[in-house]
């Protein structure tokens, strides 16, 4: 089983930049148990739902502590089929959080339903339970569409608020889908993502903390008749072997190659995660006073997916980063309802999503950042900020 190094033994890049994401470094540390898996597959040839697929299932199901993981082609794909599998359609409501990719709204909007964009938490950057509620009751007393399902974001891999937000389901009789694309791996009281919700959807993006070497996601839920719909959508709306299509259904397979690039992943997830936080804790202290570091509540664990801070001067701190060769990222720059894709579902009245727009960059975060690297970044953020 390949380990991650001591963070001081791996090599800056040849350019001397520190890389927001650095792929390269981990295919390095993990390429001898990749092709291992990758060869088994091209020698047995079940390129389609291989015995990979369902080891893989299995091991992610374990991992969260669900009872069903189902493995699809993308996250968005996985967003999309379980919608489709609780029968979310057109004329519904689906409440989503207004500062998130646009992947969200726009699962929703595939399959027929209207996005409703709910404002988010300034200081968790995940939906804001309250505005949940409003939400929710201007929705229903509008009468034009019924109001059907709620779907947070882990944003950044910080798992939302699900006691509060699952109340709020109750209350109105509304089903709580997670959208768990980037918090595979993080916690909430105890309990992983992936089992937070009735039924989560998550991605394998290659940069995501858990990633592929392609788009790959998994659906996973305790109900065995929303699992049973997921099983059938995923593959042209077919039960078993059969060519008879029971439900209509999508080409929403995983291919069996990525499924053995993520068990080779899976053997060190544990540790990966443990460095990221490592890292995170570092860029904590030596920044809390300068910028608006990710505030983690008790009984939390975030997965880390990107390190995001806020701070005033954004674009100026970006500038001075990629002079410094610090790579950063700006997730997101635009809220949902200011993207042209969806002017139809404009909604107003969502100043914090609004505002993070305008604050948020995302430092380097990956378990392959080396000390001396970590120690860049903060003095450039440092430096940049005058401190």
């Amino acid at each position: 089983m390949a380990q991650v190094r001591p963070a001081t033994a791996l090599p800056a890049a040849n350019d001397d930049r520190i890389a927001l994401f650095d792929l390269q470094r981990q295919r390095a540390r993990l390429d001898g148990e990749i092709k291992t898996r990758i060869d088994t597959v091209l020698a047995h040839g079940q390129f389609i739902l291989g015995p990979e697929v369902a080891l893989l299932e299995e091991r992610l199901a374990r991992f969260a502590g669900a009872k069903h993981a189902i493995a699809v082609s993308s996250g968005r794909d996985a967003l999309m089929i379980a919608l489709m599998a609780m029968g979310v359609k057109a004329g519904d409501a689906v409440f989503v959080p207004a500062f998130t990719f646009a992947a969200t709204a726009g699962a929703v909007a595939s399959v027929g339903a209207s996005p409703v964009f709910v404002d988010v938490d300034a200081t968790s950057f995940n939906m804001d339970p309250a505005a949940l509620e409003e939400a929710v009751v201007r929705v229903a007393a509008a009468g034009k569409l019924t109001p059907r399902a709620i779907m947070p974001v882990d944003l950044y891999g910080l798992p939302a608020d699900y006691p509060s937000i699952q109340a709020v389901a109750e209350r109105h009789g509304l089903t709580v889908l997670a959208d768990a694309a980037q918090s595979f791996g993080g916690e909430l009281g105890g309990r992983r993502a992936g089992a937070l919700a009735p039924i989560s959807a998550t991605s394998f993006y290659p940069t995501k903390p858990l990633g592929c070497y392609g788009d790959g996601g998994a659906i996973l839920t305790e109900d065995e008749n929303l699992a049973e719909s997921v099983r059938m959508i995923r593959s042209h709306g077919r039960t078993g072997t059969g060519d008879e299509a029971t439900v209509l259904g999508l080409t929403g397979r995983l291919d069996t190659i990525q499924a053995a690039v993520l068990l080779a992943k899976l053997d060190v997830f544990d540790l990966g995660l443990a460095r990221r936080r490592e890292i995170a804790a570092r860029y904590d202290a030596a920044l809390k006073d300068v910028v608006t570091v990710p505030t983690i509540p008790d009984g939390s664990e975030s997965a880390y997916a990107l390190y995001t801070i806020r701070v005033d001067k954004r674009d100026a701190l970006k500038e001075a980063l990629d002079a410094a060769g610090i790579g950063c990222g700006l997730f997101y720059r635009l809220a949902l309802h200011q993207h042209p894709a969806f002017r139809d579902f404009v909604e107003d009245g969502l100043p914090v999503s609004e505002q993070l727009t305008r604050e948020v960059l995302s430092l380097p975060l990956h378990p392959d950042l080396t000390d001396p690297e970590v120690d860049r970044v903060i003095e450039a953020v440092l430096d940049a900020s005058g401190a």
